[in-house]
This record gives structure tokens, sequence and C-alpha cells, in this order.
């Protein structure tokens, strides 16, 4: 975690304004909180706020954005989010994010699909998607 921060940190990226969460531009939802960001990450809720279903997507095993992504969110390396979701799906309660094999697949299941949420890099966000939440600098 400290050699990612410090790559980060050297890089010149600054992952507040780097992601940004996304969805489809027909999804009605317009804007979601931190909180309900990581109610849908986590597996609290499997809806929107509104009640349409909610699909989230995660970014491969090991790529960076998925690292900035839940440090940001809920200050959580990725083997703090795999124990998690062992923990979870142990118990049967919940079922984790799909994972796409690449970010342009992550990208291409948020145009493709209504009820998808995903982040991206803020540069990634095309026409068939909007975005409903930015990190606070």
């Amino acid at each position: 975690m400290l050699l990612l921060y410090l790559a980060l940190s050297f890089s010149g990226v600054n992952a507040t304004d780097d992601i940004v969460v996304v969805v489809n531009h027909s999804n009605d939802v317009s804007s979601l909180s931190k909180k309900e960001v990581i109610d849908i990450y986590m597996g609290r809720y499997l809806s929107f706020p509104n009640g349409a279903s909610a699909s989230p997507i995660d970014f491969p095993t090991r790529s960076v954005t998925k690292q900035q992504f839940y440090l940001l969110l809920v200050n959580q390396n990725e083997q703090e989010i795999k124990s998690y979701w062992s923990r979870l799906l142990f118990s049967g309660r919940a079922k984790p994010p799909t994972e796409a094999d690449s970010a342009a697949g992550a990208i291409k299941l948020v145009e493709q699909k209504a009820d998808a949420i995903a982040y991206i890099p803020r540069d990634k966000v095309t026409s068939e998607m909007k975005i409903v939440f930015q990190f606070k600098p």
C-alpha cells in the first residue's frame, strides 16, 4: 500500500481527480453520495436509491485503478476487500461486483447495460455514460 501511495505521489497522479463513478446515460440516477457508492460496492444494497437494480463493475485484480478506488472509497487495499468478500460469500449474504476483464471491458459494460455502475478514469468517460460521483480533493 505504501508503494502504491509513493508511486502515485511521484507520478503526479491526483487520484481524487482521476477516478469517477459512472452509470449508463439512460439510467435515471443523476448523482450518488459516497455512502450510496459504498453501499452498492460493498454489497449492502443491490439497487440504486430510486429502487432500480444496480450492477457494480470492478476493474481487474491488481489494477492500479482498482487499488486507488478502494483506498479512496473505504480506505482498504485490494487484499482487505477480497477478505471482506470472502466472509460475505461464506455467509451467503451478498455477491461481489462483476470483475471486468479490462478497463475497456468495464467501459463497454457501462455503455451497454442500463443498470451498470463502474469507477473509471475521468478521461475514459464517453457520451454513453454520466458521472454520478466524484471524490473530493
